[in-house]
C-alpha cells in the first residue's frame, strides 16, 4: 500500500472519531478494517525494510590450499600465498593471500623484505592422511571468498563439523610453520588442498607444515597424542 493512501486512512479514522457524538467511542466494524489495514501495512513495510538490509550484508573468509570458493559462496579473487620468510626475526607473522593480478609498486632499493610465497614442507611421514608428497614443495593456492546474509565467520580448530545454527564452508587441517622456525599463524587448509602450478623448486618462504597435538597441558582425553589437527570454518 503506498503512503498517500495509509495518510487518507489515518485522516478519515480522525475525522470519524472527531465527529462522533458519543463521549464512549466504541469502534465500528468499518474503523476495526481500516485499523487493521494499517497494521499490514507497517508489518509488511518493516519485512521488506529488514530484507533489505540484510541482503547487503555478509562475510569473507580466506580458502587456504585452493583456487576456488567453496558452493554457495562468491569469488572475490584468487591467488597464491605469501608471508615473511621462516627465518625472518621481524615483521609480519600472518599468511597473506596475495592476487593473481597485483597493481605493483616502484622498485626500491631498501632491504625489507617481508613477502614471499608459500610452500607446502610435506614428507612421506610427515603430512595429513590422504595427502600426497608430490605436494612437497610446491606453492600454496589460496581464494578470498563472500558469503552472503551471514555476519559472523568462524575458524574452529580440532574439529571439522560446525556446531548447531553455523555453516560449514569448508574444512581442512590446521597448518603453521615448523616449531623450529620463526612463529606463523594458524591457517585452516582444505582438506582436498592442491598446488598452485606444477613448478617444485623448494624456494622456501612462507612455510606450511601439519601439526600434531601432545598431551600433558593438552587433556588427552578429550583429545588424543600426536594426531592431526582438524579443522572447520564455519559462518553464521
Amino acid at each position: 500500500m503506498c503512503l498517500p493512501l495509509v495518510t487518507i486512512v489515518l485522516a478519515t479514522v480522525v475525522v470519524v472519531v472527531i465527529n462522533h457524538e458519543c463521549k464512549d467511542y466504541v469502534l465500528l466494524a468499518s474503523d476495526q478494517s481500516l485499523i487493521d489495514m494499517m497494521k499490514q501495512y507497517l508489518r509488511t513495510s518493516r519485512i521488506e525494510e529488514c530484507q533489505r538490509k540484510t541482503s547487503n550484508t555478509g562475510v569473507t573468509f580466506v580458502r587456504w590450499g585452493k583456487k576456488e570458493c567453496p558452493k554457495g559462496s562468491e569469488i572475490v579473487y584468487t591467488g597464491q600465498v605469501g608471508g615473511n620468510d621462516h627465518e625472518s626475526k621481524g615483521g609480519g607473522v600472518n599468511y597473506l593471500c596475495l592476487p593473481n593480478d597485483p597493481e605493483n609498486g616502484q622498485h626500491q632499493s631498501y632491504n625489507n623484505n617481508q613477502v614471499y610465497g608459500g610452500e607446502y614442507e610435506l614428507y612421506y611421514s610427515h603430512k595429513p592422511l590422504g595427502w600426497s608428497e608430490r605436494m612437497h614443495n610446491k606453492e600454496v593456492p589460496c581464494a578470498v571468498c563472500y558469503q552472503k546474509r551471514r555476519s559472523a565467520v568462524l575458524m574452529i580448530p580440532g574439529r571439522k563439523t560446525c556446531y548447531k545454527g553455523w555453516n560449514a564452508e569448508y574444512n581442512g587441517y590446521l597448518m603453521s610453520d615448523h616449531v623450529i622456525y620463526n612463529k606463523k599463524e594458524f591457517a585452516c587448509v582444505d582438506i582436498n588442498a592442491e598446488p598452485l602450478d606444477n613448478k617444485n623448486g623448494n624456494e622456501n618462504g612462507a612455510l606450511f607444515y601439519p601439526l600434531r597435538t601432545k598431551c600433558g597441558s593438552l587433556r588427552c582425553p578429550p583429545y588424543k597424542n600426536e594426531v592431526d589437527v582438524l579443522c572447520v570454518v564455519c559462518t553464521k
